[in-house]
């Protein structure tokens, strides 16, 4: 029977002895000559990890299955991952290991769902080119090694931002070999653009037909990708955006309600009165009292 595999914070080390960071580096040499040059299987309940490998040879073990490493090379492995090394002795490289509560905070774009889909696996990305996306990919390492190595005036945001980019072109390269990558990049994207049209477009009660159009897309691919983000048709989407801003002008203003209606691109203010109703189970005088109701409590 295949034994489970320790977990560590740190390789050799304790979860008592996990020092309070968010990324920590250092070299192979430093750690695999500790231990004759063989970091046998384990893993990191907290960790996420980045090594950049540079010279030498070794092979690299992913939940019991052997690849062997030949630099220049990027691996990334996820947290809760089972994984183990064996270097050579003129391994040349870094090993970068970073808090997986921190990872999701290192950027605030619509892709770090779909980072955070890719760094769910580890992944090997070779760097043998160097030209293209390969080329930048290993340009950026080196220059995230410099950063953590010298450090200087802005120091913690340009290995914040180096390291970004490294995943995000580690990403890029991979995502070949990800269909699903792909797709929930499209998705995403997709779902940015739509948000930017109904955000203009709310008070103008637009079908989905409007938006597909303005997307390049039939209405059937839109409501597709709108399911798969949250489960609504475009139709729902929108009248879920009408009624959280009816909501916020029912509870943040004295404005009256007909003209609430007016506002939001009702010609009917009693069609607004059986649109919310229908929607939320509350008329909308009924819900600004409610709502005045609990915040005065």
């Amino acid at each position: 029977m295949r034994r489970s595999a320790p977990t560590y914070g740190l390789y050799g080390e304790s979860n008592a002895q996990r020092p309070d960071f968010w990324l920590h580096w250092e070299t192979i040499a430093s750690r695999s000559q500790l231990h004759n040059w063989e970091i046998k299987p384990h893993k990191h309940d907290a960790f996420l990890q980045i090594l950049y490998l540079r010279g030498g040879t070794g092979d690299a073990v992913f939940n019991g299955e052997v690849h062997a490493i030949l630099p220049p090379v990027m691996i990334a492995i996820p947290a809760k991952y089972a994984h183990g090394f064996r270097f050579s002795k003129d391994m040349d490289g870094v090993v970068i290991t970073m808090a997986a509560s921190r990872f999701g905070a290192l950027g605030r774009s619509f892709v770090d769902a779909e980072i955070g889909k890719w760094f769910s696996t580890p992944h090997l990305v070779l760097l043998h080119q160097t030209e293209g996306d390969r080329g930048f990919l290993a340009q950026t390492l080196e220059k995230l090694c410099q950063e953590l190595m010298q450090g200087g005036l802005f120091h913690a945001d340009l290995v914040e931002v180096h390291l970004r980019t490294a995943m995000l072109m580690a990403a890029r390269i991979t995502a070949a070999g990800q269909p699903e990558f792909n797709a929930g990049v499209e998705i995403n994207a997709r779902m940015k653009a739509l948000d930017a049209l109904v955000n203009r477009h709310l008070r103008d009660h637009h079908p989905a037909e409007f938006y597909a159009g303005h997307l390049g897309i039939s209405v059937t691919h839109l409501n597709r990708i709108v399911k798969a983000a949250t489960g609504q048709s475009t139709n729902a989407l929108v009248a879920s955006r009408l009624i959280d801003q009816a909501k916020r002008d029912l509870v943040f203003t004295t404005t009256h309600i007909k003209q609430i209606a007016y506002d939001l691109g009702f010609n009917d203010p009693a069609y607004f009165s059986r649109f919310f109703t229908r929607q939320t189970g509350s008329t909308p005088r009924q819900y600004r009292a409610e709502q005045h109701a609990k915040l005065t409590a």
